[in-house]
């Protein structure tokens, strides 16, 4: 039965919950929560002037909805944030992030405790610190940690296996003390273990204090390479030291985050803060904002980025107020297991923080605005240009053409495609040349074109008799403009095929000078000069190097397939399966070339017919 939107909605019930909003297609185009399902999902069937361009396009193509009836406006919150991750609907503002975070784990829960490198943070016995905007940056500190207080790195599970095997290196080269031989006791390595704790809780002063005396005490003894040692040290420790900045003195962790945005989209900038110091800084694009407020924005990204990451501060440090600021508080602070607070302030410090975030994010934005920009330049802008020189109206699609043989070898062909200046690779196709023998491009090419497109009408043909009218694949979807790797001798085979198929597409060939470069396109019997300083010059390049680049590619992969199967399959008695076994069991060509008989016949498919007759053809 088809869905009756006005009967529907007087079955909603007034208890909170989440609706979805579905097209025609049962595609879901929007994910939204409920304190009063009744009253919220009637009100976008009402006459509502001002709710923005966007809502209403969304509502008109509502065919049908679905509603999830849950106990409490928190568990709809929860559920929301799940469906709009799962379904990444088009009408809900969405974070585009995919990001996961490095934080450093030291397994105190051990005992012999380790400092690992982690992207996640669970519920263990264990101590994490992060989360780090920059994988690199907790590499080195693991690694200074571990050479600053010689903690081990290995697997081994200790206590139970001391002394099972020999020591590592890092004992020899005294970057560990060797718990896996007893040669600390656990309350001694315990000890360098709180220290390293200490280290990551940013007190620095203390061990640069002790690196410092040592390094003098080792200097006045005349030790200069261990003095050494403890300078770079100590050189280590500072520079980790100065990444860290103070931003105040309540040493509590918290997030500052704020945005700037233009018509179609927004940037949040977020400081992470860890006990009052700034470890790092990270931006996110929000998409579908045009109808929604700041405020909304904000609330979207922090429902979104909250719901995945493994790790919740004490304090969020918001731009604007949130609409659902007392709920988000309630849910987050659950998921923390201890009070999270939501802070929008007016003055001071945290207000100057806010601020620094808004600007960052202002900068960001227009950053990016400038990168679209000359990337449109490259790419749309260069296709608009070869529109122009060629008198097209309008150009999308390319694709190009190309040969590749060595005097006839293995003739090979490749079809790369570019679409709005940009290559996309998953529309790349590759020709084995099935008709031709011999270095004959022109019967290549003319073999190329003509199962491409008759490939492409046949399937066309197909969709229009099952009565599916979108195009799918790189066959049925044809092209603005060819693009042959070569003048009027080229544009015409291409013209021919073209014509015996009733299809109307124009052919535009890129001709080369005597240095074999681009010098201009052959289109309508004409060859056209282009500046070859301008973007759709540069374009016309690289689809050029392009497919000559994937001809060649795939010409040599078959080469070198062919010149292994050439060669073992002149031996009497080796056939297809006794190549493979031959190839698994010695690697290379070249050791079954230089094999004993004996080695030869330890391959478990070979008899001793069959290896001497190898033996013998090779030695000979």
């Amino acid at each position: 039965m088809a869905f009756n939107i006005q009967e529907e909605l007087k079955k909603l019930p007034k208890t909170p919950g989440v609706y979805i909003m579905k097209d025609d297609k049962g595609v879901i185009l929007y994910v939204g929560k409920a304190i009063n399902l009744y009253n919220r999902v009637r009100s976008y069937f009402r006459e509502n002037i001002g709710r923005g361009p966007m809502i209403d396009k969304m509502v008109s193509l509502i065919a049908e909805f679905e509603i999830i009836v849950t106990d409490s406006e928190l568990e709809a919150l929860v559920l929301e944030n799940n469906l709009i991750k799962e379904y990444s609907p088009k009408y809900n503002t969405l974070l585009k992030d995919d990001k996961t975070y490095p934080y450093i784990k030291v397994t105190v829960g051990e005992a012999y405790p380790r400092i690992l490198f982690s992207r996640t943070m669970k519920k263990d016995k264990s101590r994490y610190f992060g989360p780090y905007t920059s994988a690199a940056a907790v590499k080195d500190t693991i690694e200074l940690l571990n050479k600053l207080y010689q903690l081990r790195t290995c697997n081994r599970n200790l206590p139970r296996d001391i002394g099972v095997d020999r020591p590592c290196l890092n004992y020899h080269i005294k970057q560990c003390k060797a718990p896996c031989q007893g040669y600390v006791s656990a309350e001694e390595y315990r000890l360098q273990v709180d220290r390293a704790l200490e280290f990551l809780n940013g007190n620095y002063n203390v061990i640069l204090k002790e690196l410092e005396f040592k390094m003098k005490d080792a200097a006045e003894k005349m030790d200069y390479e261990t003095a050494a040692e403890y300078r770079d040290l100590h050189a280590s420790v500072k520079q980790v030291a100065q990444k860290q900045k103070m931003t105040d003195g309540d040493l509590e962790d918290k997030d500052i985050i704020a945005m700037s945005r233009d018509a179609d989209e927004a940037v949040v900038q977020v400081f992470f803060v860890r006990g009052g110091k700034m470890i790092g800084k990270e931006h996110f694009y929000m998409t579908q904002t045009a109808d929604a407020s700041n405020a909304e924005i904000l609330e979207n990204y922090v429902k979104q980025f909250y719901a995945g990451t493994p790790f919740i501060p004490r304090e969020l440090v918001l731009q604007y107020e949130i609409c659902d600021g007392e709920l988000i508080e309630k849910w987050l602070s659950d998921r923390k297991g201890s009070r999270v607070y939501l802070k929008v302030p007016k003055i001071g410090t945290k207000e100057k923080l806010v601020e620094l975030a808004a600007q960052n994010a202002k900068h960001i934005l227009e950053q990016d605005r400038e990168r679209i920009k000359r990337e449109e330049g490259r790419t749309i802008g260069a296709v608009k240009e070869i529109a122009a020189l060629l008198q097209i109206d309008r150009i999308e699609r390319m694709e190009a053409y190309d040969i590749s043989n060595i005097n006839g070898f293995e003739n090979v062909g490749s079809m790369v495609v570019f679409e709005k200046g940009k290559p996309k690779t998953s529309d790349y196709r590759k020709f084995r040349i099935r008709t031709v023998s011999g270095p004959d491009d022109y019967a290549c090419m003319r073999e190329v074109l003509t199962r491409r497109f008759v490939h492409g009408v046949e399937e066309s043909k197909a969709l229009v008799s099952k009565n599916i009218e979108k195009e799918f694949g790189s066959f049925t979807k044809f092209p603005d403009l060819i693009l042959m790797d070569g003048g009027r001798g080229q544009v015409n085979i291409a013209r021919e095929v073209l014509e015996e198929l009733n299809i109307h597409i124009p052919v535009c060939g890129m001709v080369k000078d005597d240095n074999h470069r681009t010098r201009g396109l052959y289109f309508e019997n004409v060859e056209l000069p282009i500046d070859t300083h301008s973007e759709g010059f540069k374009l016309i390049t690289r689809i050029q190097d392009e497919a000559h680049r994937f001809a060649i590619e795939y010409h040599r992969s078959l080469r070198s397939k062919g010149q292994v199967k050439s060669v073992l399959d002149d031996i009497p008695g080796v056939g297809p399966t006794r190549r493979k076994a031959l190839m698994r069991h010695f690697k290379s060509l070249e050791e079954i070339k230089n094999a004993t008989l004996e080695d030869l016949m330890a391959c478990p498919e070979l008899n001793q017919n069959v290896a001497t007759q190898i033996y013998e053809f090779f030695h000979a």
